[in-house]
């Protein structure tokens, strides 16, 4: 296992290499100058200039990317334009939000998703697995910003406005205006409640795929020879669902993990935008309409590594879940 994993990192370092290199020249050749957001009216043309070469835009591209590379390397990912400070800063102080929403939607996708399936799977053709199926399918469909408005709308502004629901959840910001004199308790409260709707928006369409797969993976297993075998013997049926038919259904779930990080991330940055989520996608969203490059660079570059990680890990799952798989 361990050299396996050794292996699959070492073949990562070209890959994450040839990521960084497409995200540099897909940037740096888009059209548009960062520098024009800067000028003011009537600058003289010396100083539109030298601004240039401090950005280091009056090079040629090929040198900038050598350059950038190097310095990547090494940790350095530059300065931002628009925040006049380094890159690095800048993602350091969003990144941890953004992983914070990702990695709650995804725990409760796939926690949800594994039980709505089974119990799909072991109450087939019932009335629970129809309607279930329905709602699932309901879910599916949307797409997650327009979900996160709906939500806005049922959960925050009528539930608050129009039923006086003596429960609701704020719909926008990381924390209220009152977070800093809250009591510790209080302040676990306030970020749990802002983070509610954001990850309902994320969580809800994963749960309906990571249902429908489970549930067609769980019925194949219950067919196989071994499971009927475990019926034969009279052991009960939880034990024989969880103990027996899980695990080996839980197989081709563990490919959606690879698979569901990328629609996560791409899905974070609308979400971030809709409910003010101070996480990574908004930050990205925004330099890209500053032509903040170097902020750009380093989000696409941060996110596709989380990616190539999260696939890593999902290999790594298969043989934690199935014995018989071994990576030698």
């Amino acid at each position: 296992m361990t050299k396996y994993i050794l292996w699959r990192l070492a073949g990562s370092v070209p890959l994450v290499l040839g990521i960084a290199t497409i995200i540099f020249f897909l940037v740096n050749l888009a059209p548009g100058d960062p520098t024009l957001l800067l000028l003011s009216p009537g600058m003289n043309q010396e100083v539109v200039e030298q601004m240039r070469a401090n950005f280091g835009l009056d090079q040629p591209v090929y040198i900038r990317y050598v350059k950038w590379l190097g310095a990547m390397l090494t940790g350095d990912f530059g300065y931002s334009f628009s925040h006049s400070r380094p890159v690095l800063e800048v993602i350091k102080g969003v990144l941890p939000n953004t992983l914070i929403l990702s990695a709650f939607a995804l725990v409760i996708a796939f926690v949800t998703g594994i039980v709505l399936g089974t119990i799909q799977a072991v109450r087939q053709y019932s009335l629970m697995d129809s309607t279930m199926s329905v709602v699932l399918l309901f879910f599916y469909s949307m797409p997650s910003f327009w979900l996160a408005l709906m939500l806005i709308l049922s959960l925050s502004l009528y539930a608050r406005n129009v039923w006086d629901w003596p429960i609701w959840f704020p719909a926008s910001g990381m924390t209220g205006v009152d977070h800093e004199f809250l009591s510790f308790a209080g302040r676990i409260q306030d970020r749990v409640m802002h983070l509610v709707l954001p990850t309902l928006s994320l969580s809800l369409v994963l749960t309906a795929g990571i249902a429908r797969y489970m549930r067609a993976s769980m019925l194949e297993v219950v067919r196989q020879d071994f499971v009927r075998t475990a019926h034969a013997k009279g052991l009960p049926e939880r034990v024989v669902v969880f103990k027996h038919a899980l695990r080996n259904a839980l197989i081709p779930i563990i490919t959606l993990v690879g698979l569901y990080i990328p629609v996560l991330f791409s899905g974070t940055v609308f979400i971030e935008m809709i409910f003010a989520w101070p996480g990574m996608g908004r930050t990205l969203f925004d330099a890209i309409f500053q032509r903040d490059y170097p902020v750009v660079m380093a989000g696409t570059f941060f996110f596709a590594l989380m990616v190539v990680t999260a696939n890593l890990v999902a290999d790594v799952l298969y043989a934690v879940v199935d014995p018989r798989i071994r990576y030698e």
